[in-house]
């Protein structure tokens, strides 16, 4: 809610250039400059608009946006929707009791021509505050007449009354009446009582007592009775239960008396059948006690048998054994004895012709077959700890001459040897074995 009213151009002179938003609920925009100014009213609100000089006004409507002087124009913006009051009336019934009474008011503006002229929308804040409070000093005076001619009881369990008494006097007051212009420009568009409290917390525990004590009445005898079902079917129960269990007893005591019946007759059958079983075993153990001795007699002669038998085969392998043995190291004999022969013969022909050999060969074969085995010979020889030199005549032996001496020395050396050995090999070959 909104109330805009310019007073004089000074004052509106000083307001800044360029568009702004008047202060209060209603979101009116003021744009232009000065003079020229535009007034951009919501389409829910209410204005109306003045100029100096004029009884009537230039504008007057719901959402109505006009251009405004400030030096000469003035105007009023007010919520167009339905408001509220809360109504908390304090009062006294015929019993002289104090209730209080909470409930609401809700109007709207039906002509705003007729409410401006006759309520005060003055307060920029808030508009409707006045008008309000108004309208809840009159519900709230119209309640407190309706409830000093009720009952308490009638107050707390009957609402419809102060409802009726109340929308009347409202719209009386706020509408007029039917063929009059009284009324504000107003319309009450619902009237409702809340609740209604006792303000006495005793007299309100002495008015609740008699239907809790009705109540408490009526619930004892429903316990007494639901107890009293109770206990006859808990009864009926219990009877039911022991009929059951013994019942049952008897079916266990039954059922046990054949099942000892039945267990005695098999326990009785089971010795039979075991007497009857050890008897068969021990008949069968001497059985199979007599078959294993049979079988053992039979075993022993089969083994007496077999051991002649591989006695007199061990006897017969023997004898064939030593007749092997004798006829191999016969063989054997004869075998060494050949051997023998034929290598005595094989050395003979080989010192025969060794010596034919040694009697074909030449001093110059001997001294070249000599120097050609020189190197073998001396790297048999063992290696000498020391080396000493010793000259004879004065000659080197490190030079050639002294080395051509003793190959000379060591080849008449061996010239010597040879000689000697063909001379003995001659007279070996002319006097042949006489097995030759």
């Amino acid at each position: 809610p909104l109330r805009v009213c310019v007073r004089d151009s000074h004052r509106a002179g000083r307001a800044a250039a360029g568009d702004r938003t008047a202060p209060g609920p209603v979101d009116v925009r003021i744009t232009g400059f000065w003079r020229w100014k535009n007034v951009l009213v919501p389409p829910n609100a209410f204005v109306v608009h003045t100029r100096r000089g004029r009884a009537e006004p230039l504008h007057i409507g719901l959402g109505v946006s006009f251009r405004f002087n400030p030096s000469t124009d003035s105007f009023i913006v007010v919520p167009g929707a339905t408001q509220t009051i809360l109504i908390n009336a304090y009062c006294i019934c015929g019993e002289l009791q104090g209730v209080l009474v909470q409930g609401y008011v809700q109007w709207i503006i039906q002509d705003f021509g007729t409410a401006y002229r006759k309520l005060d929308f003055g307060d920029a804040d808030d508009p409707m505050r006045l008008v309000n409070l108004q309208l809840r000093e009159q519900a709230e005076a119209a309640i407190k007449d309706k409830v000093s001619t009720m009952g308490v009881r009638d107050v707390l369990s009957d609402k419809q009354p102060i409802i009726e008494e109340l929308t009347a006097r409202l719209r009386a007051v706020a509408e007029g009446e039917d063929t009059s212009d009284q009324g504000l420009g107003l319309r009450i568009v619902t009237v409702q009582i809340k609740e209604a409290v006792v303000s006495s917390s005793k007299l309100w525990e002495n008015l609740q007592k008699p239907y809790r004590a009705e109540q408490e009445q009526v619930a004892r005898l429903a316990e007494l009775a639901a107890g009293e079902v109770v206990g006859q079917r808990e009864m009926a129960a219990a009877r039911t239960t022991e009929s059951q269990r013994l019942d049952h007893e008897r079916e266990l005591a039954e059922l046990r008396a054949a099942n000892e019946s039945r267990l005695f007759e098999a326990e009785a059958a089971e010795r039979l059948r075991r007497a009857r079983r050890e008897h068969d075993d021990a008949r069968e153990v001497a059985e199979l006690e007599t078959e294993t001795t049979r079988h053992a007699l039979r075993m022993e002669r089969e083994r007496h048998a077999e051991e002649a038998e591989t006695g007199r085969l061990r006897i017969e392998r023997d004898h064939e054994l030593a007749r092997l043995r004798t006829e191999g190291e016969l063989a054997l004999a004869e075998s060494a004895a050949r051997s023998r022969h034929e290598l005595a013969l094989l050395k003979l022909e080989r010192e025969t012709a060794r010596a034919g050999i040694e009697n074909d060969r030449t001093p110059a074969a001997v001294q070249a077959r000599l120097i050609a085995s020189l190197p073998e010979i001396m790297a048999r020889l063992p290696k000498p700890d020391e080396l000493r030199t010793v000259t004879v005549n004065g000659v080197d032996q490190t030079s050639v001459a002294g080395l051509i001496t003793q190959l000379t020395a060591v080849l008449g050396a061996l010239r010597a040897a040879t000689d000697g050995s063909a001379g003995d090999g001659s007279v070996r070959g002319g006097s042949p074995p006489a097995g030759r």
